[in-house]
């Protein structure tokens, strides 16, 4: 079985991060990863690239994460897709199957709502998935499920593994027959990673094949039981 992280963060892109893609890169290796996919907050969430910059740049600046850790997992024999973490103040959404090209043609998205936006990406392929959906946090305005415009649900994020919100995550998923998905949501080397992200029989060779793996309800969420 390969492992796989599918959440994550780095401190090039999120500002709530404190290691670099390269550092995440090396860390994940060493805990026995074949691959990671970098999900760093997207604009409207906590980035810490300077809103300030034309599109095209802010969307070059955010990329350097994910660019790091590829090259870095290029080196090392570590698989590095890229991924978006998008989120709206009151829920959060892993967005797989986009690229940096695709992004900066697509310098109107900020003006979509949120079903829009969600509705958008999925008709150019790309997967979504709720992160943590019951996470309730000092920050966080409220909580708003939109299982319509969903392909599946983190029904394990690592970070969440002392409260309740992973078994309600559960029951959701459940609820609406999405498959689930697991991540460590890492922002730095000493997250406890054996802890979270899933498993698979087979290799992926990009973030659209997880994925189709997930869609097919191939993979298996890797918890902190185990």
């Amino acid at each position: 079985m390969f492992r796989y992280e599918t959440h994550m963060h780095t401190s090039e892109a999120s500002a709530c991060a404190s290691s670099t893609g390269a550092e995440m890169a090396d860390k994940y290796k060493a805990e026995g990863y074949t691959g990671i996919i970098i999900t760093d907050h997207f604009f409207n969430g906590n980035t810490c690239v300077d809103r300030s910059l034309p599109w095209d740049k802010w969307v070059e600046g955010y990329c350097k994460g994910y660019e790091n850790a590829k090259k870095r997992g290029d080196e090392i024999g570590l698989d590095v897709f890229f991924g978006i973490e998008y989120g709206d103040g009151s829920s959060d959404y892993l967005i797989y199957g986009l690229t940096k090209e695709w992004l900066i043609a697509h310098d109107d998205i900020m003006s979509l709502d949120l079903p829009s936006f969600l509705e958008f990406v999925r008709s150019e392929g790309a997967m979504v998935i709720q992160a943590h959906p019951f996470r309730i946090r000092d920050y966080t305005r409220g909580i708003i499920h939109a299982p319509r415009f969903c392909d599946g649900i983190e029904i394990f994020n690592a970070s969440d593994a002392a409260t309740p919100f992973n078994e309600r995550a559960k029951i959701y998923a459940s609820w609406y027959d999405l498959p689930g998905t697991g991540g460590s949501d890492s922002h730095n080397t000493t997250t406890s990673f054996h802890a979270g992200g899933v498993l698979s029989p087979r290799k992926f060779t990009s973030a659209l094949d997880y994925a189709k793996a997930v869609a097919a309800r191939e993979i298996q969420v890797i918890d902190n039981a185990e």
